[in-house]
């Protein structure tokens, strides 16, 4: 495990490097422009972080944690700040253990999210590693409207030696998800991955299929655990969070997934979602292989993106 953790690191390190651009550089240069803690100092530091996507919200969060510390250490040069305000930032972040327990379990994973934002290929991952872990893993081709998603969920299902369970192109969703409970059940899986639409432009019926997706699985399956993921391309910033908002409506997330943080600027909409919506960031993306989507590590996200070791 050891050397996928430290490949995994380095990659972070590389794949942030657009967003540590933004942020770290951005932090670098109050805590270096500043000879003494004040309220300009404080206000410098609010702005760049507010500009780096961090969001309003866990901007306020930070910075009220700091102060306190900056208070309780009796710190006065700025450049001791850095520690405290990497410790902030990653309190804002921290994913409690108990969040990734539904791998365990048998559980049914439903993952939603508009196209383009690495949906298909994020269920095809999580398959492909859970498959390794020597689960037994079902793919349920559930976004119909997209004849592609259907041939590219199969070839991940190939690839990861996974069963899939599709309809034809425009067949009901809802039908394909219930054939695809009923073979979790009669072939013993340990895990269910459903691929789902996600038109946000279409509230209405999005909202009406999700509660049809919901009211088969807990029909159908009762007893298992339900995650619903959404996932988020990160380079989209505050749109991204404005998507997870509008699906936090439409159905009850339990997690998100943040793809392509080593193609955006925008890395800090990271710690902004989990702030605003109370829900944690699960697995980021940073590439395209099968290892680069894995568990979020608050510690390990903040260290890459300030360069620490």
């Amino acid at each position: 495990m050891g050397d996928n953790k430290t490949g995994f690191f380095g990659k972070l390190v590389n794949g942030l490097s657009k967003t540590r651009n933004s942020i770290a550089h951005g932090i670098e240069a109050v805590l270096s422009g500043f000879s003494s803690i004040d309220e300009e100092f404080y206000e410098e530091l609010e702005e760049t972080l507010i500009m780096a996507d961090i969001g309003v919200k866990a901007t306020g969060a930070i910075l009220d944690n700091l102060r306190v510390k900056v208070k309780e250490n009796k710190i006065k040069n700025p450049q001791e700040c850095r520690e405290l305000l990497i410790k902030s930032i990653e309190e804002q972040m921290t994913v409690d253990e108990s969040a990734y327990s539904f791998e365990n379990k048998r559980s049914i994973i439903l993952v939603i999210g508009v196209n383009g934002v690495g949906k298909t290929t994020t269920v095809g991952k999580l398959a492909g590693q859970y498959r390794e872990q020597g689960k037994k893993v079902i793919i349920a081709a559930a976004d119909t409207f997209r004849a592609a998603a259907i041939e590219q969920l199969t070839q991940w299902a190939h690839r990861a030696n996974v069963d899939i369970i599709s309809g034809k192109e425009g067949s009901d969703p809802a039908a394909v998800i219930y054939d695809a409970v009923s073979a979790f059940k009669a072939r013993k899986a340990d895990i269910l991955i459903c691929d789902t639409a996600g038109r946000l432009h279409n509230k209405k019926n999005l909202m009406e299929e999700l509660r049809k997706i919901n009211r088969i699985i807990e029909r159908e399956f009762p007893e298992g655990h339900l995650e619903t993921l959404v996932v988020l391309d990160s380079t989209t910033g505050q749109n991204a969070l404005a998507q997870a908002k509008e699906f936090n409506e439409v159905a009850n997330l339990t997690g998100i997934v943040l793809t392509k943080l080593d193609g955006t600027a925008k890395g800090g909409i990271a710690v902004a979602i989990q702030a605003e919506l109370g829900i944690p960031v699960k697995y980021i993306g940073i590439g395209e292989q099968i290892d680069d989507l894995q568990k979020f590590n608050a510690s390990d996200f903040v260290n890459a993106l300030f360069n620490n070791e």
